[in-house]
């Protein structure tokens, strides 16, 4: 939370012109960025980041206990919004140089917008007021403007958005829920989120319907989620992580939990099924969906992610969904 701030104030961000910059608080918490980006160094595209410096915050002094357990929207944005806000430092400092500055990494098997063409061809993304969601420090963000778009990055931890100032740039910021935008109706073209919000909320068609507000008719969606067939295995790299551990249908949330049962981060389960339903329940058209292959120049580990698991099942579920 900003010094001097206080919960309930709200900026005086211009929602029918996101044009400014600095960071803008608005009322609600919510929503969170975490993305687990693979550790690649064998191919960027974008300048690296070379803006560090030290860490100024502490990262988790306790070890939080692991479980499975109902969290709610308010629980959940809550554990969410602290985690980010202490971990932010840490975060950026060791995947800051595979995100760079101004790359548009969608998920760990590397797949970048410059290949992709989610969102369109870099050609037409020219002018288009486009909406992050989960910015983090806005690398995402910053390669969208050098495309001669107009993004706003939105994202829950206020210390994520100053690693984005930080870094630089002309991007405007804003602090706020992704299930309640401080935006008026049809104010963005398209809008995007890789690995930000959506694995994170506990009723994710609240910020499907927002988003759905937002965007103007024909605009496109587009977000990346953690595969939801890996919630069935072990979430490790090696030969341990093959075996089916967990039912698929199990939708019960992962809670990381401090010594008196308040959750510190939260993650929620949705099947594909459940994630269809939710577009489709928010009033947009799925139009693709994106299950990208482990491509054999990353040869990097990270996390649950890793060559050997990419070669056999998807790490990766992106949606493209269109407003009608």
């Amino acid at each position: 939370m900003r010094e001097g701030a206080h919960p309930g104030q709200t900026a005086a961000f211009p929602a029918q012109s996101p044009r400014d910059t600095g960071v803008y608080r608005t009322t609600p918490p919510g929503h969170t960025g975490r993305r687990r980006i693979a550790g690649d160094t064998a191919r960027r595209v974008g300048r690296k980041s070379t803006t560090r410096e030290p860490i100024i915050q502490e990262s988790e002094q306790f070890e939080p206990e692991a479980t499975r357990r109902t969290a709610g929207v308010t629980e959940s944005a809550r554990a969410n919004r602290g985690w980010w806000d202490r971990n932010a430092d840490e975060y950026q400092i060791e995947h800051g140089t595979f995100l760079g500055d101004d790359r548009f990494v969608w998920c760990p098997e590397g797949l970048d917008e410059v290949e992709a063409e989610l969102l369109g061809r870099p050609d037409d993304l020219k002018g288009k007021d486009i909406l992050e969601i989960g910015a983090g420090a806005a690398q995402c963000s910053r390669w969208l403007a050098g495309q001669g778009a107009r993004p706003v990055a939105l994202d829950l931890s206020h210390r994520q958005l100053q690693h984005a100032l930080r870094i630089g740039g002309s991007v405007p910021l804003v602090q706020a829920d992704a299930a309640v935008l401080p935006f008026r109706d049809a104010s963005f073209d398209l809008a995007c989120s890789a690995y930000g919000a959506l694995p994170f909320v506990a009723d994710p068609v609240l910020v499907l319907r927002e988003v759905h507000r937002v965007l103007r008719p024909g605009g496109r969606f587009v977000f990346s989620v953690t595969h939801p067939i890996r919630w069935a295995f072990p979430d490790e790299p090696g030969p341990e992580g093959l075996s089916v551990s967990a039912s698929y249908f199990d939708r019960t949330p992962y809670v990381e939990q401090d010594d008196e049962s308040r959750a510190v981060y939260v993650e929620h389960h949705r099947t594909l099924g459940d994630r269809v339903r939710d577009i489709t329940a928010s009033g947009f058209r799925l139009v693709d969906l994106v299950e990208p292959e482990w491509p054999a120049w990353n040869t990097s580990e990270w996390g649950g992610w890793s060559p050997l698991r990419g070669g056999l099942i998807p790490g990766t579920a992106i949606f493209v969904c269109q407003r009608g």
